[in-house]
């Protein structure tokens, strides 16, 4: 094994047994510690179809805490590997899964559903509907003859942004009583997770993780430059619809159960990529596992620091992500 491979799968190695001691901690921890090997028990319990059978402090761990942890992982895993095929669509290391309007797009949709009712059912399906929505948008505004360019799609994507955003504002301002309802929501929180949001997710994370992993050798070309990447891909305005769709799929769905998460697209993928893995089928892969750890770690301190009162997910991923923003900014200036 090459030193290259051997640090390829170190880093996967380490995301993923990161994520594994991440989610057992998760779940055993709480206004109830419950040590480790209750935990797994239930765990175990409840993957043989005997969830409904528990009780007590095992019945909590399946029931409560497990499905967080997990959703935790899942848009987690969203968010990652979103960020690190943006990054890699746009060769730029400051784009993230929400550049082409997926949060603005998702803040409206949950914010028309929040004035018009505010059913719990209703408010992931038009937030989803909206990011996809305002991504679909962005990629009309950007169409042109021959081949759309990257910098036609990011001042696309930041226009539509903005309106919507606008939009969202103005809807806030004529319905104030849903104002806190909104910004709980678009702050991130994982404090009603149950069992159908990971199943419902799942699908789409798996579909969008499947064609960005596909199309990653195309992704590996075009960071030689647009004429190399034309020469090796042929159809590479295909490749870049195929890695847009598939991250902001991804993203969308994220964004739709839980609200908007900030720099989990942008910090796991660095991490990664400076930890050996610079080509995109393990980059992708290892963003995905890392994007899964961060977020679960993150939601354990956000429903621990301050107990019994829980923070929003996007606090704390913002005050991590911030300062590594910054470092990145003056690094790359």
């Amino acid at each position: 094994m090459s030193e290259r491979s051997g640090r390829r799968l170190a880093a996967l190695a380490g995301a993923a047994l990161l994520l594994a001691v991440g989610l057992v901690i998760s779940t055993g921890t709480g206004t109830l510690s419950i040590d480790a090997a209750t935990t797994l028990s239930a765990v175990g319990d409840g993957l043989r179809g005997r969830g409904g059978e528990l009780t007590g402090l095992a019945a909590i761990v399946w029931a409560v805490r497990a499905p967080r942890a997990l959703l935790a992982a899942l848009v987690g895993a969203c968010l990652g590997s979103s960020g690190a095929a943006m990054q890699g669509i746009f060769v730029n290391p400051l784009a993230d899964p929400y550049l082409l309007g997926v949060a603005s797009g998702a803040s409206l949709g949950a914010t028309i559903a929040f004035t018009a009712g505010g059913l719990s059912g209703t408010v992931p399906a038009a937030a989803f509907l909206g990011a996809l929505g305002a991504v679909a948008l962005t990629m009309v505004l950007a169409r042109r003859r021959g081949p759309t360019q990257p910098t036609t799609l990011l001042l696309a994507g930041v226009v539509v942004g903005s309106v919507l955003i606008a939009l969202t504002t103005y809807l806030m301002l004529r319905d104030p009583k849903n104002v806190r309802a909104v910004l709980s929501w678009t702050l991130g929180s994982f404090s009603w997770s149950r069992w159908s949001d990971v199943r419902a997710i799942a699908p789409y994370a798996a579909v969008g993780l499947g064609v960005m992993l596909a199309l990653a050798r195309g992704l590996d070309a075009l960071q030689l430059g647009e004429d190399t990447a034309r020469t090796l891909t042929p159809r590479l305005g295909w490749l870049r619809v195929g890695v847009i769709a598939a991250g902001s799929l991804a993203a969308a769905a994220a964004v739709a159960f839980v609200g908007v998460i900030g720099f989990v697209g942008l910090v796991a993928p660095h991490v990664m990529r400076r930890l050996g893995t610079p080509d995109h089928r393990t980059l992708l892969a290892s963003s995905a596992l890392a994007g899964a750890a961060l977020l679960v770690l993150a939601d354990l301190v956000a429903r621990t620091v301050q107990r019994p009162a829980e923070l929003p997910v996007g606090v704390v991923t913002t005050l991590l992500g911030g300062p590594f923003f910054l470092w990145l900014l003056r690094r790359t200036a």
